[in-house]
């Protein structure tokens, strides 16, 4: 199929299961609070060498923060096991240190719960509050007093997901895979981790033979410079730059329309020549997103 000329390949992104807390940062400004934001998120692309995966979800207006002030959520994503440790690194790193910022849960109603005792940092100066029906603690600092929750949820949740935007050059493919990002930025229920939201360094499991392992390498087979030396290239002919934008999401349905608003953008600019997908044939998770099912 095309959507403005720009042809979208038969194939599928290939997703696996990951468990995501939302947090909800606010501050006394949209700046702080989403400088907070920003800082929370950080070192957090891809599991493959960081910590975590987390990026920014969406702003939340003050009439539906737990404070009243404005708001910034963020989405950290990891192993079950490594969840609190996650969560407890970047707030009391992150956001207890940043100006005005307090951190509240975003999944309240969330079954499975932990607790980061971030009280401790008040030395036994601290106490215990209630914010909007939210047992919170009152930590004072000098500036004045954080405020915050230290129960926080975690649900099952999608990795992985992303689509490929091709173009005849890096300038005209870029274009088009800034355009995919914005459309899919700010969305309920998913977040781009990556730098802008998009890769230029797509990679595979695992790597050919080193003296040292390598967990992952670069995806050969969507890298336009080796499409005249390999036999397994994925290329279409004409592309010579290829940018991927991987998406995490709370579920299917939050993904496929992440993907499809960045598709549709992407291709709506008329520079894309092709969207494709990235997959390992299955082997890598359980879940699957068919890009022309996206549309019907």
């Amino acid at each position: 199929m095309e959507i403005n000329k720009t042809e979208i390949l038969d194939t599928f992104a290939e997703a696996f299961p990951v468990w995501i807390s939302r947090i909800i940062i606010t501050a006394d400004t949209k700046e702080w609070a989403y400088t907070a934001a920003s800082t929370a998120t950080g070192f957090a692309t891809s599991k493959i060498a960081c910590p975590c995966e987390a990026g920014i979800e969406c702003e939340i207006p003050p009439g539906e923060t737990p404070d009243g002030r404005f708001g910034v959520s963020i989405l950290i994503c990891a192993e079950k096991k490594n969840m609190k440790a996650n969560v407890a690194a970047r707030i009391s790193q992150c956001v207890l240190p940043a100006p005005t910022a307090s951190a509240f849960d975003g999944l309240p109603e969330a079954a499975s719960r932990f607790a980061i005792r971030m009280h401790y940092f008040g030395d036994r100066y601290e106490e215990r509050c209630m914010v909007n029906g939210r047992h919170c603690w009152k930590i004072p600092v000098m500036e004045g007093e954080y405020v915050g929750e230290e129960r926080y949820g975690t649900v099952k949740g999608i990795a992985g997901g992303n689509f490929l935007v091709m173009g005849k050059d890096k300038q005209s493919a870029l274009a088009a895979a800034v355009a995919g990002a914005a459309a899919i930025r700010g969305m309920k229920g998913v977040i781009m981790s990556f730098a802008g939201g998009i890769v230029r360094s797509g990679s595979k499991v695992a790597s050919r033979n080193y003296r040292f392992p390598m967990p992952a390498s670069t995806n050969h087979m969507f890298c336009p410079t080796l499409k005249d030396t390999i036999t397994d290239s994925l290329v279409p002919d004409g592309v010579g730059s290829i940018y991927e934008i991987v998406i995490n999401a709370t579920d299917d349905a939050a993904m496929n329309n992440a993907m499809k608003a960045g598709i549709v953008a992407a291709a709506g600019t008329g520079k894309a020549s092709h969207i494709g997908a990235s997959n390992f044939d299955g082997k890598l998770g359980q879940h699957r997103f068919f890009l022309n099912k996206l549309f019907t």
